[in-house]
């Protein structure tokens, strides 16, 4: 009881200048403490992710994830919680077994994932490696007939260098001031990624005009489907020091045929196979793969419930949270974006935990197929709220107050993105009051982009993405074998669900919805 009032003795000084904004700092004591000594989202992270497997859309592992979360939010009181159909998004798919070897001239295992959406390999098969010059496609063409049982090593050139820089880092002091003191909004601010050893070798790749062979990438695996080849193995400079990153394959429609083979593989093990092979040593490999689609139900699905609001004058009125549930496959999807769904989630628990009766209606969002391109939110935003072009706003537009989401990995939150919205500064700024202690004020009119906040800002509602520390998310969790519960910072979680949790609560019980920018 003392530290509850010592808090809010401290508050009510610090909250002196921003008097015109009403802040409960009872209900923001009683969710500090929900949010950073009883928290539950380590326990909702491990059931997304150790517990579950990836999530890739449409895929068993997807179906499992929004299945518990549905299941969770109305065992705590959530209302109307449901599997909300968005839209056809296409087949499942699902990776079954697993393996790859090095046979001759010696006997080495490697790690390799496949791309979503391929083929396996119908059994074991025992294949000869194929190095493939790529340079252009007299070169590629040059191989024609020659495909057949092979597995293919385009050959590409990745140079290891090591990295002299931490992989985890947090915002600085003077990062995060010229975040704040930024002018003007740039027509789109992305997150700028770390400058580490693989994003510079990356860098270095594009100036010289790799990349470029990307399309007789795709003319050599049209070749490859056509004669029979077994599969290929590729890599990229990001691929380093035990991590592999990997995505999709190819395309994933109902109607569309299977994909070719296309493993990911580490850089070392891929330069190990690139030089046997190019000092003239036949090179071998054992290989199987098994992969299972699923096509009987098409269909996206986002994991929507809500706690109606009691206010007969606002009640219609809603406050939204979210994140994307679904990953890539390679991980089990732990910084992108079980991370963000947990939180989420969280801050459901605290609001029912501490018996909120909101002003307004506070609804959670729990998207598919973000990483096909926002289809989950998108489609959620077109059919609920319209207003994005071809799809006349609806009521349930001007009924709308805020869209607040987080899948910037896990670490904690330094501040908010605007998002051009400069009246809503001061009310953010005062919301942040309570919790500077916990390294959160910074307020930004920059636009940040790439994740479902775009869904609602981009048909004219006030959707927002927090400020986050990257720790080590484009380093090496992003899409990649590591995004895994070991990398998810239990504190920076706690610390995220409380900010949340608060401004879901004020945006909820404020006296007119948050202004939109012109």
């Amino acid at each position: 009881m003392k530290i509850l009032s010592s808090f809010i003795l401290l508050m009510m000084t610090s909250l002196g200048s921003f008097a015109q904004e009403k802040v409960d700092l009872n209900m923001m004591a009683k969710i500090r403490e929900q949010g950073l000594v009883k928290s539950q989202v380590m326990d909702i992270a491990l059931h997304l992710t150790d517990l579950n497997g990836n999530r890739l859309a449409n895929s068993p592992g997807y179906t499992k994830a929004a299945n518990y979360a549905k299941n969770k939010l109305t065992e705590w009181g959530v209302q109307n919680a449901t599997l909300d159909p968005w839209g056809e998004f296409g087949k499942g798919w699902e990776l079954e077994k697993m393996y790859f070897a090095m046979t001759a001239p010696y006997y080495k295992p490697m790690m390799v994932y496949p791309k979503t959406w391929t083929k396996g390999t119908k059994g074991l098969k025992s294949a000869e490696v194929l190095l493939v010059d790529i340079k252009d496609s007299l070169a590629v063409m040059a191989y024609k007939g020659k495909l057949k049982g092979k597995i293919i090593l385009p050959d590409m050139s990745y140079d290891y260098v090591q990295s002299f820089k931490a992989d985890a880092q947090r915002y600085t002091d003077d990062q995060l001031a010229k975040m704040a003191e930024a002018k003007g909004v740039p027509a789109q601010q992305q997150r700028q990624p770390r400058d580490t050893a693989a994003m510079r070798r990356m860098r270095e790749q594009m100036q010289r005009g790799g990349f470029g062979a990307m399309r007789f990438l795709t003319m050599l695996k049209t070749m490859a489907v056509e004669e029979g080849a077994v599969a290929m193995v590729s890599t990229s400079l990001r691929n380093h020091d035990g991590t592999v990153f990997a995505q999709g394959g190819g395309t994933y429609k109902g109607g569309d045929p299977e994909n070719f083979l296309d493993m990911a593989m580490g850089v070392e093990d891929y330069n190990t196979l690139l030089r046997i092979a190019k000092s003239g040593t036949a090179v071998k490999v054992d290989t199987e793969v098994k992969t299972k689609f699923y096509t009987d139900d098409l269909q996206g699905y986002n994991v929507i419930a809500e706690i109606p609001g009691t206010d007969p004058a606002f009640k219609d009125e809603v406050v939204m949270i979210g994140a994307h549930l679904d990953s890539w496959q390679a991980g089990t999807g732990a910084t992108d974006n079980a991370s963000g769904s947990a939180v989420m989630m969280e801050v459901m628990r605290i609001m029912k935990t501490l018996n909120v009766q909101p002003r307004r209606t506070i609804r959670i969002g729990l998207w598919s197929a973000e990483e096909q391109g926002l289809l989950g939110s998108r489609g959620y935003v077109a059919k609920t709220f319209g207003g994005n072009g071809t799809i006349a706003k609806t009521p349930a537009h001007d009924k709308f107050s805020a869209y607040y989401n987080i899948d910037n990995g896990t670490g904690k939150i330094r501040g908010i993105y605007l998002q051009g919205n400069e009246a809503c500064r001061n009310i953010f700024a005062a919301w942040f009051e309570p919790f500077k202690d916990l390294g959160a004020s910074t307020v930004t009119i920059s636009n940040t982009g790439g994740t479902d906040h775009q869904s609602f800002d981009g048909v004219g509602l006030p959707g927002f993405q927090f400020i986050q520390d990257e720790i080590e998310y484009d380093t090496r969790t992003h899409h990649s074998n590591m995004d895994v519960y070991d990398h998810l910072s239990a504190p920076d979680l706690k610390q995220i669900a409380t900010i949340v949790a608060a401004f879901v609560y004020n945006t909820a019980q404020r006296d007119a919805k948050l202004p939109r920018k012109e």
